[in-house]
C-alpha cells in the first residue's frame, strides 16, 4: 500500500496474540495484493483497466467500494475513489485494512495496541494503566516540530496533507489539487471514517470548519496554507 505498517502491543504476547499478530500481518499483505494501485498485477488494477469483473473479484473487493460510496456520500463528494479519472480506492482501503487487523489482536486477547500505517494510527485499550495514548501531530512543513498531542483511549488518529506527497488530493470543485491547507488530522473511534475525513477535509479547506461539526465524534485539526492553525472545539488535544 505504498507505506510502512507497526505494531505495538502493550499486553503479555501469549501464544494465541503471536499468532493473531502472524495472522494480522498476512492479512495486510493480502489486501495490498488485492488493492495496490503500485502492483500492475493487483485485482484493484486489473478491474480498473477492464481485464477482470467485480463479480470475479474477492468480495472484500466489493465491501470496500461500498464503503467507497458512503464515504462520497458523507463527505458531499470531496472524498472519491476515482479522482483523476483512476479507481483508486487506497483512502479507504488503509484505515479499513488497519481496523481488521486490529481486531484481530483485540479478539486473541491483546486489548492495548496500536497499529501505525504511515503515521494513521489506531490505538486500543490504553498506554498503560491508567494513563491514556498520547500522539505527537508534526507540522506539515518544520517536520521536527509538533503542533499537537492528541491523547484518549480507544481511538483513531490520520493525517492527510502534503508533507509526504504533494498533490494527490483533488479539490472536486476545481479538478486541481487542493491547495487550502497544508495539512488536516482528525481524531475518532475509527480509523477508516478518520482517515476518509482527513482526505476530504483536505480537500475541502476553510469548508471542513463547518462540515467538521456535523461528524459526531470525529474532530479537526488543520494547518492552512499560510501557516494557521486551527481546531475544532472537541479536538483531543
Amino acid at each position: 500500500m505504498g507505506t510502512v505498517f507497526s505494531f505495538d502491543i502493550h499486553d503479555p504476547v501469549t501464544q494465541q496474540v503471536g499468532r493473531a499478530l502472524t495472522d494480522a500481518v498476512l492479512w495486510l499483505h493480502e489486501v495490498d495484493a488485492v488493492f495496490s494501485t503500485y502492483r500492475a498485477d493487483s485485482t484493484i488494477n486489473r478491474l480498473a483497466h477492464g481485464e477482470t469483473t467485480l463479480e470475479q473479484c474477492p468480495e472484500m473487493v466489493a465491501e470496500v467500494l461500498a464503503l467507497c460510496d458512503v464515504a462520497a456520500r458523507d463527505t458531499d463528494g470531496f472524498f472519491t475513489a476515482t479522482a483523476g479519472g483512476r479507481l483508486d480506492p487506497s483512502g479507504v482501503v488503509t484505515g479499513w485494512a488497519v481496523e481488521h487487523a486490529s481486531s484481530m489482536l483485540y479478539e486473541a486477547g491483546a486489548r492495548n495496541t496500536y497499529i501505525d500505517a504511515g503515521g494513521d494510527l489506531q490505538l486500543r485499550g490504553e498506554a498503560s494503566p491508567g494513563v491514556a495514548w498520547r500522539v505527537g501531530v508534526a507540522h506539515p512543513i518544520y517536520r521536527d516540530q509538533l503542533i499537537a498531542v492528541v491523547h484518549g483511549q480507544d481511538l483513531a488518529v490520520a493525517t492527510s496533507g502534503s508533507a509526504e506527497r504533494s498533490g494527490h488530493i483533488i479539490d472536486p470543485r476545481t479538478g486541481l489539487p487542493a491547495s487550502e491547507l497544508l495539512s488536516a488530522t482528525v481524531a475518532g473511534p475509527n480509523l477508516t471514517r478518520a482517515d476518509v475525513f482527513a482526505t476530504a477535509a483536505f480537500a475541502m479547506g476553510d469548508l471542513a470548519r463547518s462540515w467538521i461539526a456535523s461528524q459526531d465524534g470525529y474532530e479537526l485539526l488543520a494547518v492552512t496554507a499560510d501557516g494557521e492553525t486551527w481546531r475544532s472545539a472537541g479536538f483531543p488535544a
